[in-house]
C-alpha cells in the first residue's frame, strides 16, 4: 500500500473485466471477505458501464489504503461526457436512460461505505467510492481542523510515482508537506520518499526551516521540488514556504490568492533566505496544492457549488480537467472545518 492512485483509461467494453479481476483479487489480497470482494465486483462493473454506454469512455483511479487500522479501497471515477441535473432521480434503484449517467448509482451508493457525486450539464461526471472491509463499519467522524483527500498517479508506464505527499498532525496544528522528484521514475521516487521521511523526522515548526532539514537529507538524490504549509491552532495562522514549481492556493469565500514559491531545488540549491508567508486560518477555507504534472489555469468558481463538495471532489474535478499526462501528477485539497 502507498498513496499512489492506479489509472486506468476506460474506452472498449473489453476492458472492464480486466479491472474487474484486479480490483477483485486487491480486495482478496488485503483481506476483504470473498462476499465483501463480490459487492466490490458489482460496484466496479456498474462504474465501468457507465463510463461506455453513457459516457462514451473516462478513467478510473483505485488504490487500497490503511484508514482508522481497517482496509479500504479508493476509486476515482471521471467523465467528460454529457453530465446531468436531476441527482436526486437518477439516484433511485432501477433508474436508466440512454441520455444521463445514472444506471446503478443507487446500488453504488448501497454497497459502499462512502459514495459522493458530482455532475455538470456538458462538463461530465466525478465520482468518489470507498469501500471498507466489512459493509458495517461506519465513516470516521469529522474531526475539527482539517479534512482532506489527495490523489497522486505515475507517468504513464511507470512504475513508481515521483511526486508524494504527508500530513503531520498534532493538538497543536498540522503540517503539509507535498513534493515532486525531478523527472519520473524510480530516482524521482526515492528523492521524494527521501524528502517524506525527513519532513516526518523533522522536529522544526517553520516551514522555511523544515525544508532545509528536507535539503540536507536529499543532497545524494536526484532531489525535488516541495511546499510545506503549517497551521498553529493557538495563533490561527497559516504559514506557507515552498521552493520550485509546486502550485498552492487558498480560498477564502469567493476570493482565493496563489502563493509564488522560491526558484530552486530542493537538495542541490536553494535560497539563501527562505521567508514564510503568514496567512490568516479561517474555518471553510479550501487550501489546494499541485505538482505541475496538472495546469495552473484553472478556476474554481467556473464549476457551481464545487466549494459545498468532499474534498476528494474537489480534488478530482480539478484533477479531470487538468491532467497533463506528460509527467506523475498530484494534487491535495484539504477544507478547514
Amino acid at each position: 500500500m502507498d498513496n499512489t492512485f492506479s489509472s486506468y483509461k476506460i474506452d472498449d467494453r473489453s476492458l472492464i473485466a480486466f479491472i474487474k479481476r484486479e480490483i477483485h483479487n486487491l480486495a482478496l489480497h488485503i483481506g476483504f471477505t470473498p462476499h465483501r470482494a463480490a459487492e466490490t465486483d458489482i460496484i466496479v462493473a456498474e462504474l465501468t458501464s457507465n463510463l461506455i454506454k453513457y459516457a462514451k469512455g473516462g478513467e478510473l483511479l483505485y488504490r487500497a489504503n490503511l484508514e482508522e487500522k481497517h482496509n479500504v479501497i479508493e476509486i476515482y471515477c471521471l467523465d467528460k461526457g454529457v453530465g446531468f441535473e436531476n441527482l436526486a432521480k437518477i439516484m433511485n434503484d432501477g433508474y436508466s436512460s440512454s441520455n444521463t449517467l445514472g444506471h446503478g448509482l443507487g446500488s453504488i451508493k448501497r454497497l459502499s461505505t462512502d459514495f459522493q457525486i458530482y455532475s455538470m450539464k456538458n462538463w461530465g461526471c466525478v465520482q468518489y467510492i470507498k469501500i471498507a472491509e466489512r459493509s458495517d463499519l461506519p465513516l470516521p467522524p469529522l474531526q475539527n481542523g482539517l479534512n482532506y483527500a489527495a490523489i497522486a498517479v505515475n507517468y504513464p508506464g511507470e512504475k513508481f510515482c515521483g511526486d508524494g505527499y504527508h500530513i503531520k498532525s498534532s493538538k497543536k496544528g498540522f503540517q503539509i508537506f507535498l513534493g515532486d522528484g525531478l523527472g519520473h521514475g524510480e530516482n524521482a521516487n526515492e528523492a521524494v520518499q527521501l524528502a517524506i521521511k525527513a519532513f516526518k523526522q523533522s522536529i522544526e515548526t517553520e516551514p522555511s526551516e523544515i525544508l532545509r532539514d528536507i535539503h540536507t537529507a536529499v543532497k545524494k538524490s536526484r532531489g525535488l521540488v516541495g511546499t510545506i504549509a503549517t497551521v498553529d491552532y493557538k495563533s490561527d495562522v497559516w504559514s506557507i514556504c515552498g521552493i520550485g514549481n509546486i502550485s498552492t492556493r487558498i480560498y477564502d469565500g469567493l476570493e482565493n490568492k496563489t502563493y509564488t514559491p522560491y526558484n530552486g531545488i530542493i537538495g542541490h540549491n536553494i535560497p539563501r533566505t527562505l521567508n514564510n508567508t503568514i496567512v490568516p486560518y479561517k474555518k471553510h477555507q479550501i487550501i489546494v496544492m499541485h505538482s505541475d504534472g496538472l495546469r495552473t489555469r484553472w478556476n474554481m468558481n467556473e464549476m457551481t457549488s464545487i466549494v459545498k463538495q468532499h474534498s476528494g471532489v474537489i480534488a478530482s474535478a480539478i484533477f479531470k480537467e487538468n491532467i497533463r499526462g506528460t509527467d506523475d501528477a498530484s494534487i491535495l485539497v484539504g477544507k478547514i472545518i
